[in-house]
């Protein structure tokens, strides 16, 4: 059956100016992994293989497969591995022999079994900037509401049609936002956006830690050290205190003072089992205050949820429900002591303990529970078709044995072969604390970057005056500081929290990552304002721009990389490292940086100057589209 073919671009009707692309030969669509009109290297990787293909005769599909990077040229394909009759290097020579030149290939070498393909300079420049321009500007970009063209370039339609629950942060009320919630926060996030990148349908799920003992425990605090204007004013700060002082009276021994709070403390959390309006109503408040003040800490973080759920919203029905089906299967016995194991010794992840002697439930009974409530109502009834929980490794045995309970109970969407769950774990972050060296909350870290960074910036007053909102400015550099020493290195890692290197514009920081996409900013502002050298933007009028005056070698490095955004966005989905997008940024930015003294835009030629200014555009916007999808907000200036 043939291959079904599309012109590369609509008509040049359609882009007013851009007639270049359409002139390029049509491309077959339906090849799985290609998305053409998205990804600009992909339609070099088919012209690849379709010479491969007729060349020595193997499946399209196959030859597709085989195109990879190699040190020679711009891809190499190896031979041997299509398993054909004769010597590889006769096979490869034989090949190379049968080449002809075209829009898309410019030559190709045989190096004893390997090909090596050298792409076609023109077209690699001119294909891959208008497609990073009409998927960021114009045709092919999404809208908002108001009609505003949503950046697009980079992201694919592989997970159309698929649902996924995202669950991280997840605090415990009344206890600090500690560095594990803030590495699940960002991790999370990225990975939300990540995923809505490759077209999934995404639900960002809280669950709290707000249900249990540590409630009742609070509420005798509340009744000796409350103060209710301070609570409405900073409710987790406040109920932190609270707690702290609280469990410093409930470990005193003398006069059994200790343990008459922990008696006190059951009582109520009892009352909080058993329905009790004034009991539930005073932990209602608890929760919905520090609900509030969460969500101002996290739109700094440039992060928000769809759900805030927590271990309160697991009913007791659900719950009956779980552990009576546990009951039903060999690997749950009851021990002597009272207590409900499940037995997960043969597949090496120990025991576990899923109901207490008194007949209490714990976390991971109420996590069976709610995974299974989530399948039932999550995405209209229709469920998930994966569900990541973003959790730090020192609960990588907790992950294992819940996954294995719900494997062993038969859920269908908890069967290993379907990889529906998935723990995406990471390391700890060292010495946090302020610089004082004082352990606290997060809201109070973002504080002192958010200041450092106000005060760097007042350095250079001329700057300084022309920024709109210079304290939500350096709030935001000061955000993503914490968010790129964060990702930067693999997620497992643990790393040491540095104040010097975090706020630091030199090196690869995040502040540097903002200066680069300013400076960006500021060579486009500064060619408007100066030589009246005006881009297009939503219009898509690119007649005016000579692309084939891009010729320098390092012009061409620049505008490969730009091509190789798409496949990194891909790279990341399967390996879910931030790490990748992060990299990816500061190559970028060090290859900016490589080329500005080679593609002069002020005192060009007019005609010099605007391809060039072109050109930077282009890596303004994928800059751009990485920050974003690492959650931070690109700055225009600062």
């Amino acid at each position: 059956m043939a291959s079904s073919t599309i012109a590369l671009v609509p008509s040049p009707a359609s882009f007013n100016g851009a007639p270049y692309l359409s002139e390029l030969p049509a491309m077959p669509t339906d090849l799985p992994g290609t998305d053409i009109k998205r990804a600009p290297l992909d339609s070099f990787r088919i012209a690849i293989a379709q010479h491969v293909s007729s060349s020595l005769g193997v499946d399209l599909n196959a030859a597709l497969v085989a195109v990879g990077t190699g040190k020679i040229g711009d891809y190499t394909v190896a031979v041997p591995r299509f398993k054909l009759p004769g010597k590889p290097n006769e096979i490869s020579e034989k090949a190379a022999a049968a080449f002809q030149p075209n829009e898309f290939l410019s030559k190709v070498e045989a190096k004893g079994p390997f090909l090596h393909y050298f792409l076609n300079s023109k077209t690699l420049i001119k294909l891959t900037l208008q497609t990073v321009h009409v998927m960021t500007h114009g045709y092919g970009a999404p809208r908002d509401e108001q009609g505003n063209t949503q950046p697009s370039y980079g992201t694919n339609r592989d997970g159309e049609g698929k649902n996924i629950i995202v669950e991280f942060s997840s605090p415990n009320i009344a206890k600090p936002f500690h560095a594990g919630h803030l590495r699940s926060t960002i991790i999370g996030a990225f990975l939300s956006n990540l995923y809505k990148a490759n077209a999934w349908n995404v639900a960002k799920y809280n669950y709290l830690g707000d249900w249990g003992k540590q409630f009742g425990l609070l509420a005798v605090g509340w009744k000796l050290f409350g103060d209710e204007q301070k609570l409405q004013e900073d409710a987790v700060n406040t109920l932190f205190d609270v707690y702290v002082r609280i469990n410093k009276l409930a470990s005193e021994e003398e006069d059994g003072k200790g343990e008459k709070i922990h008696d006190e403390a059951r009582q109520f959390f009892k009352k909080m089992e058993d329905g009790d309006k004034e009991a539930l109503a005073l932990w209602q408040k608890f929760r919905d205050l520090s609900i509030k003040k969460y969500i101002e800490v996290y739109d700094r973080l440039n992060v928000q949820f769809d759900v805030y759920s927590g271990e309160s919203q697991v009913t007791k029905e659900n719950i009956v429900k779980s552990l009576d089906q546990l009951k039903t299967h060999d690997f749950v016995t009851r021990e002597d002591n009272g207590a409900l194991l499940a037995d997960l010794s043969k597949y090496k992840l120990e025991k576990a303990v899923i109901e207490r002697r008194d007949g209490t439930p714990l976390y991971i009974t109420r996590d069976i529970a709610e995974a299974a409530q989530r399948f039932d109502k999550s995405f209209d009834g229709n469920g998930f078709d994966k569900m990541i929980y973003v959790v730090a490794s020192q609960q990588d045995l907790h992950l294992a044995q819940f996954f294995k309970v719900l494997e062993l109970m038969g859920y269908e969407w908890a069967q290993k072969e379907t990889s529906r769950l998935q723990h995406i774990n990471f390391g700890m972050i060292l010495g946090m604390s302020t610089r004082k060296g004082t352990v606290v909350f997060l809201d109070n870290i973002l504080d002192e970057t958010r200041d450092k960074m106000h005060e760097v910036m007042r350095a250079n007053e001329a700057k300084y005056a022309q920024v709109e909102n210079p304290e939500r400015t350096a709030d935001i550099v000061g955000m993503t500081a914490v968010k790129i020493q964060d990702m930067a290195s693999k997620r497992i890692n643990n790393y040491n929290f540095d104040w010097s290197r975090m706020l630091s514009f030199e090196g690869d920081t995040g502040p540097y990552l903002q200066y680069n996409h300013v400076r960006l900013c500021s060579v486009e502002r500064k060619a408007k304002e100066s030589d009246n050298l005006e881009l297009p933007t939503s219009d898509l009028d690119l007649s005016s721009i000579n692309l084939d005056l891009i010729a320098e070698p390092k012009a061409r490095d620049l505008v490969m990389l730009l091509a190789q955004w798409p496949d990194t966005v891909k790279a990341a989905m399967k390996d879910h490292q931030p790490s990748t997008i992060v990299t990816y940024a500061f190559r970028l930015t060090h290859l900016i940086s490589s080329c500005w003294e080679f593609l002069l835009v002020k005192g060009q030629e007019k005609d010099l100057a605007l391809a060039r200014l072109f050109v930077f555009r282009c890596c303004k916007d994928v800059l751009g589209s990485a920050l974003r999808l690492l959650t931070i907000t690109p700055l225009d200036r600062m």
